[in-house]
């Protein structure tokens, strides 16, 4: 019997809810994501999207219920993994180039990393003086994409992504998070990519499962 080539899980919620207070912002989601998943959550404000994508991120816990993340504890695997939120988590004060200077310092090997060619891979001048202060808001989204790029990360949470861009925008760094799924992991394995958006039809070409949530809920998968 041949062996089986189903992807190893990469993400499991198992029965996972978080309130807050009284509030339940999630109620007993269960979830196996395969590698190679690219996932887009769709859903009104305060359905759950958010806080699904911080307790992958290990920057929430759940209440009840179990997060699993490359068979491991969230926080265990950080390394694997990058998340992108509403806020940029750059630094004003900085240039682009300065501030991925900054982060690939961070690394393990900072030696392994371009940020360079990761701001020209999202179509910024990595030479261009100004700080990111100054920087429009599309240009902004688009450095904090860089900056999670920037390790090729195994597992990609990016949260509201095309916040703040033009149409033209959007669809370039979509065409990025396509390259970004079609390269393989240092290990050959498959990339996996989560995100919430409120613009389906933007998201719709990367997406092999989209999901929506209300209440806290999955009400629905395709």
């Amino acid at each position: 019997m041949p062996a089986s080539t189903t992807p190893e899980p990469v993400v499991i919620l198992d029965r996972v809810s978080r309130l807050y207070g009284t509030f339940a912002a999630l109620r007993e989601v269960s979830l196996t994501l395969p590698a190679g998943s690219s996932v887009v959550l769709l859903g009104e404000n305060g359905a759950g999207k958010s806080t699904l994508l911080k307790l992958v991120a290990g920057l929430a816990s759940p209440t009840y219920g179990t997060v699993t993340v490359f068979d491991d504890r969230p926080l265990a695997v950080r390394d694997r993994l990058a998340y992108m939120s509403h806020a940029t988590m750059l630094y004003d004060e900085l240039t682009g180039l300065e501030n991925l200077k900054y982060f690939a310092s961070l690394s393990p090997d900072p030696s392994a990393l371009d940020p360079a060619a990761a701001l020209r891979e999202v179509g910024l001048d990595p030479t261009l003086p100004r700080r990111v202060a100054d920087y429009s808001q599309g240009m902004r989204q688009r450095a904090s994409l860089a900056r999670v790029l920037l390790t090729s990360p195994d597992l990609l949470l990016l949260d509201e992504p095309f916040s703040n861009l033009d149409v033209s925008s959007a669809q370039a760094m979509i065409a990025r998070l396509h390259t970004y799924l079609a390269t393989p992991t240092t290990t050959g394995q498959l990339r996996t990519l989560i995100l919430t958006t409120h613009q389906a039809e933007l998201a719709k070409p990367l997406a092999n499962l989209t999901l929506t949530l209300q209440q806290g809920r999955i009400v629905s998968r395709s």
